[in-house]
Formats: structure tokens, C-alpha cells, sequence
């Protein structure tokens, strides 16, 4: 499946569906789709996509779950607790023809337990809710044993990730700094299009 370049993934990834009523306690921002490429792409250079078994912690909308799906993972499961971003993550499933791969499931990511090969995520960054990252990480660490995420670029959160992870029996093999684009969806927001600095991480048992 995995037969177009990193490029043509991030244009389709781009024009999917957007969320029209984010949640600012949930931190729903739609992940930007040249980050969503950049994490999925090393994923499947790392043969941790085509073939295996992926879950998509906090899918939202769905955008890392249609993208593993592109690139060839042979079952997606697609997390998300907000009912209302279902009928979209749905219709983007549906628009994007990898309804026979995904299994979108509504709940909460601490009660899903099926183990898988991969994660992929965009998890709460934890600026409206402190540590709402952990939960995605403690979960990502139990059920997966390659575990590709998206976390604020910031010396204390780099700090707790390096500790978390190793505490759970991961270590970091990659990371790499990126710019996020967020738009402005909340009534805080200042400004049109905030840009905030990200770190995509890959993580692999011991």
C-alpha cells in the first residue's frame, strides 16, 4: 500500500475533514498534516506500519489512522472519547476508502486494552490539563511496543517523557523538533494562527 511519497500522504492528510466544535478541555487540535506524515513516514521506514496491527490513541478525526491505513497496516484501531468528532473521523474513514481497515471505537483510551504491534498519537499536549499527556503515554506503554506521539517541545516535558518512558520499559530512538501550526479554535486564543514547537518521538520496548 505504502506506494506514494511522504509528500502526496501529507496533501491528502491535509485536506481531510476538520472538527468544527473542538473541545479546549480535550486539547483537540487537528494534527497538521506534514507532521502527521513526518510521524507516520518514520513509522513505516522503521516497518512498524505495513502489515502490523496500529492503534490510534485520541484519533480525533482520524487523520493518523487513515494515514497508517494508506501505508499499508493490515488493522487500525482508532480510540476517540468525544462522541461529537465521531460522524467526522466516520465520514473522513469513509472518504479516504479504508473503512475495511479502520475500527473506529468511542471511549475512553484508558479503558481499551487490546494489545497491538504500533501506536501512533497526538495526545493533549497538557496545557489546559496538566499531565493529560500521561494517560495516552501509561496507555501507549501497555499495549504497544513501538509508540510514535507528538508532545510540546520544552526541557521539563522533555524531561518527564525521557523518565516516564524509561520507568515503562521504553527507550527513545528518535526524536526530532517540528513546528505545529494551531489556528485559532478557542476563545483564549490571541492570535489567527498560533505556532507552538513539537518534538515527534519514536519509542521502543527494551
Amino acid at each position: 500500500m505504502g506506494m506514494f511519497k511522504k509528500k502526496h500522504l501529507a496533501q491528502i492528510l491535509s485536506k481531510l475533514e476538520r472538527y468544527s466544535l473542538p473541545k479546549p478541555d480535550l486539547e483537540q487540535y487537528v494534527t497538521p498534516g506534514d507532521i502527521a506524515a513526518d510521524l507516520l513516514w518514520r513509522a513505516y521506514m522503521s516497518g512498524k506500519l505495513e502489515g502490523k496491527i496500529v492503534a490510534d490513541l485520541g484519533c480525533g478525526t482520524a487523520v493518523l489512522s487513515i494515514g497508517a491505513a494508506l501505508l499499508g497496516a493490515a488493522r487500525v484501531y482508532a480510540v476517540e472519547i468525544d462522541d461529537d468528532v465521531i460522524p467526522v473521523a466516520e465520514r473522513n474513514i469513509m472518504n479516504a476508502d479504508v473503512r475495511n481497515i479502520i475500527d473506529l471505537i468511542n471511549t475512553d483510551v484508558s479503558r481499551f486494552h487490546i494489545s497491538v504491534d504500533t501506536v501512533v498519537m497526538n495526545p493533549p499536549f497538557g496545557c489546559q490539563r496538566e499531565h493529560a499527556d500521561r494517560v495516552f503515554l501509561k496507555k501507549a506503554f501497555e499495549i504497544g511496543t513501538s509508540v510514535f506521539s507528538i508532545h510540546l517541545s520544552k526541557p521539563e516535558v522533555r524531561r518527564f517523557i525521557w523518565v516516564f518512558s524509561k520507568e515503562h520499559g521504553f527507550k527513545i530512538v528518535w526524536r526530532e523538533i517540528r513546528l505545529f501550526d494551531i489556528p485559532a479554535q478557542f476563545i483564549f486564543h490571541k492570535k489567527k494562527m498560533d505556532r507552538i514547537t513539537v518534538d515527534l518521538y519514536q519509542f521502543e520496548k527494551v
